[in-house]
């Protein structure tokens, strides 16, 4: 395992993937199963990415978020989103000094470099909005001047699917700027009986020091893995598979609107990440096969008509990757 030694130096690629490992199986001290939704965290960090977390109350998805942050040697910050919360709670606000007779930015949790965006649909869009910087240009701007946003800066925000009334739904630029939307689902009966067993045993979700988790992983990791990913190559048939994916999601009778170019972008990153996770120097189909739904299925709006037909999206993407001719 990775120690508070190890994060003073600079590590190698391989030295960084042992740590994303250690990662993973830290993570898994306080959460039972949920094992791809932590791998799309770990390639999300890798790809300097955003994660939406959907799933329904009570499936540990504040916990798995929780559980990341203590695991790596990173700031991290919470913000719960209710509909009263105003654009400077989450970027920072001007406030007025008497004594200098002058105003000064006081930064918001934004400035952080994991921000957990709690319930982020039950904030109206203006707060919403608050975040389409942060995410995309890594800044915030102040009186017209930008300040920059610690590296790195990784937001993963949690909604729920079901209870609609007083959620205010995620516009689609917003949905574009997350690399990936991971369902979090019931666990199954072994897993569900896991969870009840340590907590038999004395497991406190909100203690999770207590629980055993520690740093593993840190800025510097981080970025030897960035580096490490920039190295994987890609072959001009599997750029033009992926081209074809997200060309083949715009064709789509049921699609209004399809993946946009910064989806294609995304889907190439996020391969690349798992090509490298995974031990490999080259990219393969496979990759952007495994990847595409989670990349790809918040990008797509639906037409009116196909929705009333129970088409979904996870359909569509699944019609799409077994459609689409793969290179060999």
């Amino acid at each position: 395992m990775t120690n508070a030694t190890d994060m003073t130096k600079t590590p190698t690629g391989e030295e960084a993937r042992a740590a994303f490992g250690a990662l993973r199986a830290e993570i898994g001290k306080a959460v039972v199963g949920n094992d791809t939704a932590v791998m799309y965290l770990v390639l999300a960090l890798l790809c300097r990415g955003h994660v939406l977390l959907e799933g329904v109350p009570g499936v540990a998805k504040t916990l798995l978020v929780r559980a990341l942050a203590t695991a790596l040697d990173l700031e991290h910050s919470r913000v719960q989103f209710t509909p009263d919360l105003m654009p400077g709670d989450v970027t920072g606000s001007q406030v007025y000094d008497p004594h200098s007779a002058e105003f000064t930015f006081r930064r918001g949790p934004v400035f952080t470099n994991l921000l957990l965006a709690d319930e982020i649909n039950r904030t109206p869009p203006k707060t919403q909005s608050a975040l389409l910087e942060s995410m995309e240009e890594r800044q915030v701007s102040v009186d017209g001047k930008p300040q920059s946003l610690p590296d790195p800066f990784v937001v993963v925000a949690t909604q729920n699917p079901i209870e609609q009334e007083g959620t205010y739904p995620l516009p689609e630029a917003q949905l574009d700027r997350f690399l990936f939307k991971v369902d979090i689902h019931l666990p199954g009966r072994e897993e569900e009986f896991r969870v009840l067993q340590r907590h038999a045993s004395g497991f406190d979700p909100r203690d999770l020091l207590a629980a055993g988790l520690r740093p593993v992983a840190g800025a510097a990791h981080i970025a030897a893995a960035r580096t490490a990913v920039g190295g994987v190559a890609v072959a001009s048939e599997v750029l033009a598979y992926t081209v074809d994916v997200c060309r083949a999601t715009r064709n789509s009778p049921a699609v209004q609107h399809g993946a946009s170019t910064r989806g294609a972008t995304a889907l190439l990153a996020a391969a690349r990440a798992l090509a490298w996770l995974n031990g490999r120097v080259f990219v393969t189909p496979d990759d952007v096969k495994a990847v595409a739904l989670v990349t790809l299925r918040h990008r797509l709006r639906l037409r009116p008509e196909a929705e009333l037909d129970g088409v979904t999206s996870e359909g569509v993407m699944s019609s799409i990757l077994a459609s689409v001719p793969a290179p060999v």
